[in-house]
């Protein structure tokens, strides 16, 4: 669970509820149903439009892709790797055939697979940089519902808010009702900039975080599996592995390797 993302909405919220009462506001003027419908309910039934019904059914689940923190254990893979190139140079590649029920990521164990069955090169990068352009679509899918999202509410708040001017000035003769009208207006368009800047658009950008880290997570596999089937030294391959890596994290998988 990404709690950074719990935190900041919530504190977002009670930062903008502590901001109306210390200006001396009244709660019960900025609670309004009719303008939280207007701008939740008419911002989704736009993206209905514009997205596949099951698309839209299923929002959660890239509301879970984004709440959840996934562990790549990029310093785990990068040792299996380097391991399994040093059994290559010692046994040859039909070796590794051996090791393969103990890979538990199914995109690595694809590739040594393709390793070991003898495959040309170029067809196994073709085919793991295939699968990771399918991975980055499905999310790029998810990035851009969020994306439009957080776009249409702001539309939406600004309906909500001629909604509401046309009401008022269709009453225009009752003028004690001019200031309370403009005031019911304008908060369907405050509802409309919060969603989309407290909740639509920082999800966008946590989607895309989490495309960032699993991409990278793919093509140090990729790199590994190309490696191991070219003959690289394993130290070699250490070293173009970890170069995916922060330098905070290299030194530490350089000493667990045993290679430093």
């Amino acid at each position: 669970m990404d709690l950074g993302t719990l935190i900041g909405v919530g504190a977002g919220a009670v930062l903008i509820v502590m901001a109306i009462l210390t200006s001396g506001g009244s709660m019960g003027a900025y609670l309004n149903l009719p303008s939280a419908i207007m701008v939740l309910g008419g911002s989704f039934a736009a993206m209905m439009v514009a997205n596949p019904m099951s698309r839209m059914l299923g929002i959660m689940r890239y509301v879970n892709q984004a709440m959840r923190t996934p562990d790549w254990q990029e310093e785990k893979v990068i040792n299996e790797l380097v391991g399994f190139s040093d059994r290559a140079r010692r046994e040859g590649l039909l070796a590794l055939e051996d090791n393969l029920d103990q890979v538990e990521d199914e995109f690595m164990r694809k590739g040594i697979q393709l390793v070991v069955d003898g495959t040309d090169p170029d067809i196994i990068k073709n085919i793991l940089y295939n699968d990771l352009n399918q991975i980055q679509a499905r999310h790029e899918t998810g990035i851009k519902v969020f994306d439009d999202w957080g776009k249409i509410a702001p539309a939406f708040g600004m309906i909500g808010t001629l909604a509401g001017l046309i009401a008022m000035l269709a009453n225009l003769e009752d003028q004690s009702s001019i200031g309370s009208g403009m005031a019911l207006a304008l908060i369907t368009t405050m509802y409309g900039a919060i969603f989309a800047n407290l909740v639509l658009i920082p999800m966008r950008s946590k989607l895309e975080d989490r495309d960032n880290e699993e991409t990278r997570a793919k093509e140090i596999i990729i790199e590994g599996i190309l490696s191991i089937q070219s003959g690289d030294n394993p130290r070699i391959l250490l070293e173009k592995l970890v170069s995916f890596l922060p330098p905070r994290q290299r030194e530490v998988i350089r000493q667990e390797s045993g290679k430093d």
